[in-house]
């Protein structure tokens, strides 16, 4: 991402606007001014009329204001007022007129070569000093659909690695594991086919996240195979892994282990963040760093050691942890501005950060607790349904069945979702995100040849 100015002639400056609406790849730095100038009149009287404004388009060749309005041409009119505010605001220097803004470094030369063409140029500007650039997310196709889960968090800053790849493999396994049932994934899957194929307009604004639901219907269909779920324990698919009721000490290890690798792999993420962001000793001292990756790898090999009984194991491990508490201490202290009353500040921040990260890995227990309580629902739905059923009562049976199923489907696809979304952002992004950045937004106007 690049900080540039578009220079030109001040009466070319009108075509320069046009272009790079039309590119739409430019960030004008320029706030536009003021609501006065006659397109906006015109607007205000079309608006008055009832007429319904339509998205703002930008006429290639300049109109007359009155003949738009005359037109009832809103679209037009919108577009008109907008290039007015962003012409006001443009920096003037003699014949010459400036436009300061950010550019993807991919498209200078395309904003360059259409500059050119009115006798402009682009000048690539230093950054100031502690500006940071906007938010330009690269994110690969695959990932795409779940780039919402991180915009409703915040955007991440501008040297920081995109998180949304990892945060799509985070939480759908965190959900499927929760909303363990083949029946009701693969309900959840059809759901997100639905929405990939559907042409209800309401729907339209969700479509682009259609493999939101299909992939976490897909693992929890997986979870649901591995605990013999399928709407329920009906027997229909035998248990290839465990079941969630018999043993729950298991799948509470299994949960609390799957939340240690996701701390681990966010960590790492968190550690080259803090790099990028302020160099070596950012991320040497950061919490959310190499200094809290050392004492959660060290506490892992200590509890591994007590899991498996070995003394010297534990030793080792406590290596890692000491090393990650020193340069926490440091980073804490130097962060408080140092003094008796600094240290008294880091031992307090240390005493919170040890306890935090047992809080934080104990936390995804919950991803084993919310899988039983999954299987629970089921295991009541269908054991009434089977009694009623065994009884003669069929006809009871069937609506109980379906009904519970409905009720537990919609109660659960609730819960897990919001519990995978607070592990997500509490456990997780916590250690990702050290602050938010801002998302880059270029001007874009869709520009008309003949405007009728």
């Amino acid at each position: 991402m690049s900080r540039l100015a578009i220079v030109g002639p001040s009466d070319q400056l009108r075509s320069m606007l046009i272009e790079a609406a039309d590119a739409g790849v430019v960030e004008l730095e320029t706030s536009p001014r003021g609501d006065s100038s006659d397109a906006s009149e015109a607007l205000r009287r079309l608006r008055a009329a009832g007429v319904q404004e339509l998205l703002p388009r930008l006429a290639a060749r300049p109109r007359p204001v009155i003949e738009l309005e005359a037109h009832r041409r809103a679209d037009l009119l919108a577009g008109e007022a907008e290039l007015e505010r962003r012409a006001a605001a443009a920096a003037k220097r003699g014949p010459f007129v400036v436009l300061v803004g950010w550019c993807p470094d991919s498209d200078l030369a395309n904003v360059r070569a259409r500059m050119e063409t009115f006798g402009g140029g682009v000048v690539v500007l230093q950054r100031r000093p502690f500006a940071e650039p906007p938010t330009l997310l690269r994110t690969p196709r695959a990932a795409q659909p779940f780039s919402p889960l991180v915009e409703i968090y915040g955007t991440a800053r501008y040297p920081d690695i995109d998180p949304t790849p990892f945060t799509a493999i985070s939480f759908v396994l965190m959900f499927g594991m929760m909303f363990a049932d083949a029946g009701h994934g693969l309900l959840l899957c059809l759901a997100g086919v639905f929405l990939r194929f559907s042409r209800i307009p309401r729907l339209a604004s969700l479509r682009r996240s259609w493999a939101l639901p299909f992939a976490a219907g897909l693992v929890a269909t997986a979870f649901g195979v591995a605990y013999g779920e399928f709407f329920g324990p009906t027997g229909l698919i035998p248990v290839l892994w465990l079941n969630p009721l018999r043993n729950p000490l298991q799948l509470l290890v299994a949960g609390v282990m799957v939340g240690a690798v996701l701390l681990a792999i966010s960590y790492a993420i968190g550690t080259v963040n803090r790099l990028r962001e302020g160099g070596l000793k950012d991320a040497l001292y950061s919490n959310s760093g190499m200094a809290g990756a050392l004492v959660f790898a060290g506490v892992g090999v200590v509890v591994l050691a007590w899991w498996l009984g070995s003394t010297l194991m534990g030793i080792l491990g406590l290596v890692p942890v000491t090393a990650g508490l020193i340069l926490l201490f440091i980073g804490f202290f130097v962060q408080s501005g140092g003094g008796a009353t600094g240290v008294a500040e880091a031992i307090v921040e240390l005493f919170n950060s040890v306890i935090r990260l047992g809080a934080n890995s104990i936390s995804f227990a919950r991803l084993a607790a919310f899988g039983m309580v999954h299987a629970a629902i089921g295991s009541l739905v269908w054991t009434a349904a089977a009694a009623l059923f065994a009884s003669g009562a069929w006809l009871a049976a069937i609506p109980l069945f379906l009904i519970g199923n409905a009720v537990g489907f919609t109660l659960e696809l609730v819960v897990a979702g919001i519990q995978a979304l607070r592990l997500e952002y509490y456990e997780l992004f916590s250690r990702i995100y050290s602050g938010e950045g801002r998302p880059f937004k270029p001007w874009h106007l869709t520009v008309i040849k003949e405007a009728s």
